[in-house]
């Protein structure tokens, strides 16, 4: 388990196949991090670490460094796991944390989108388009996770295929995220809150 807050940003550096079969589009990649400012020295070999809200099992810890292998269904249903460069990363919740954001499992439920990114006085508002399938887990003042980051729901607006909603980032968070380099059209990995999953499966029964 998570809590959204990010704890430092961290950069891929390197993408290996996982193939034993030169050419095999089927394998998947090890990922080798630069963990930036996120200390590792309590992280060993099985520990989970959140990579853009994606839950991940550190396979080799080294120094600075750390690695975990992402299998083909996984770099399918996620974004940015799949090329160099910045990433968000957050240590799995210790019991006796502090839960600054939102219980957050790191197991991505779907790929949003970016439709407008502009700044709003000192904040940024952030519009997104959730999946038809994510869409009925939105709500007013609700909790979404963006790329591992716990952020607040401002609006939702339903649209064909699914729904836009809004959040209001702060410069804060702007500035120790990844979310500063978001562009429209960008992919984004969504969460919903594990609270509104279950309230529709008692609903349902």
């Amino acid at each position: 388990m998570f809590t959204g807050i990010v704890a430092a940003l961290g950069r891929i550096e390197k993408i290996e196949s996982l193939g034993e079969r030169e050419g095999s589009d089927e394998a998947g990649v090890r990922l080798v991090i630069d963990a930036g400012a996120l200390d590792l020295s309590d992280v060993v070999v099985g520990d989970s670490i959140a990579i853009q809200g994606a839950c991940m099992t550190a396979v080799q810890v080294d120094g600075r460094r750390f690695a975990v292998d992402v299998s083909r269904e996984s770099l399918s249903k996620t974004a940015g796991l799949d090329r160099p460069g910045e990433v968000n990363l957050e240590k799995a919740l210790r019991l006796a944390d502090r839960l600054g954001g939102h219980l957050v499992s790191g197991h991505v439920d779907g790929l949003g989108a970016v439709v407008a990114f502009d700044p709003v006085g000192e904040s940024w508002r952030l519009v997104l388009r959730a999946p038809a399938a994510l869409a009925k887990y939105l709500a007013y003042k609700g909790s979404i996770t963006v790329n591992g980051v716990s952020l607040t729901v401002n609006r939702v607006t339903d649209v064909p295929d699914g729904a836009e909603f809004e959040i209001n980032l702060i410069p804060h968070t702007i500035e120790v995220t990844t979310l500063r380099a978001l562009k429209p059209g960008d992919a984004v990995n969504l969460e919903v809150d594990l609270i509104a999953r279950y309230v529709e499966r008692m609903l349902s029964q």
